[in-house]
């Protein structure tokens, strides 16, 4: 659990995350979504330092599970795939209980932000798998 592909693809999986965190939702998402907006629950400014912690402890859960779920098999395609699963999980099945017990967004609002959590893990899920694969291979020589 705390080898060194696991704490490496944490490190660099949890940058990830807060950096495409920002594009994707911050950039992207504000300007798709503005229409599709019932309750804004947004902070004016987030607290970074939580945030950045919150993006750690996924990308250090994500990588643990990838590792687990990969069995020593590391490539861009498992990851992707596996990122795409957490995507749906997370962007999609929360996204439609967000739904059904909320008034956050209307229903576009949930599948446009499920098409982008999609697309958030996948990315997440190709780089911690390119770390596995990179460390591994270092580990082999």
């Amino acid at each position: 659990m705390f080898s060194k592909s696991n704490l490496l693809a944490t490190l660099i999986g949890g940058i990830a995350m807060f950096v495409l965190g920002y594009v994707l939702w911050g950039m992207l998402g504000e300007s798709l979504n503005g229409d599709n907006v019932l309750t804004n629950v947004m902070k004016t400014e987030p607290d970074f330092i939580h945030l950045f912690l919150g993006c750690l402890l996924s990308a250090f859960a994500m990588s643990t599970l990838y590792g687990k779920w990969a069995r020593g098999h590391h490539s861009a395609k498992e990851g992707a795939e596996f990122g795409i699963w957490i995507g749906i999980f997370v962007g999609l099945g929360m996204g439609l209980i967000w739904y059904a017990t909320s008034t956050m967004m209307n229903l576009t609002g949930h599948l446009i932000d499920a098409v982008l959590n999609i697309i958030y893990y996948l990315l997440i899920g190709i780089i911690i798998a390119l770390i596995y694969k990179s460390t591994s291979k270092k580990a082999d020589s």
